[in-house]
């Protein structure tokens, strides 16, 4: 399982970051556009060599500055219900408590935070009968836990991938 980024520490120190120019924007937004672009159709869109792509492509991915993976969409695979739970934790780390969670399989994406709560949770369900059972047998077997407080979302205005702009 992958261990989860520590945004908090830099990945690399900052005279061995990997500088990001123009042409690496633009091949991001087109891998952006189509994550199946090939090396060929990138490089004909630029006007540039494919082997500069592929250097260019296997530079970002080295410096973690870019990956491309796919997008699952919630709704073509049968999610209704997203949640959003704000844990508050007691009488155990919560580094522990968030990586006990984020093994939950409807857990897609476990933060520490700061403010009111230790632990945010988003949590894709089938419907709302799984509420039930996820809150008040999975959750509540996490020992830590002081208390939750759950939201569901009741339209999703702005979901997107592009989580880190590129400028």
């Amino acid at each position: 399982m992958n261990q989860p980024r520590n945004f908090a520490e830099p990945i690399a120190p900052p005279e061995e970051l990997y500088a990001i120019d123009d042409v690496d924007r633009r091949i991001i937004a087109l891998l952006r556009a189509n994550g199946r672009a090939t090396n060929q159709q990138i490089a004909r869109s630029l006007k540039i060599a494919a082997t500069t792509v592929s250097a260019r492509i296997r530079r970002l991915e080295q410096a973690k500055a870019m990956r491309v993976v796919a997008v699952s969409d919630f709704a073509a695979l049968g999610y209704k219900v997203l949640l959003a739970v704000g844990i508050e934790v007691q009488g155990r780390a919560a580094q522990e408590v968030v990586q006990e969670l984020a093994e939950l399989p409807e857990v897609f994406a476990a933060h520490l935070v700061t403010g009111a709560r230790d632990i945010e949770i988003l949590v894709a369900l089938h419907d709302l009968a799984e509420l039930q059972p996820f809150m008040m047998e999975k959750i509540t077997r996490v020992k830590g836990i002081r208390s939750m407080s759950a939201g569901i979302a009741a339209d999703i205005v702005k979901f997107n991938f592009d989580v880190a702009p590129i400028r």
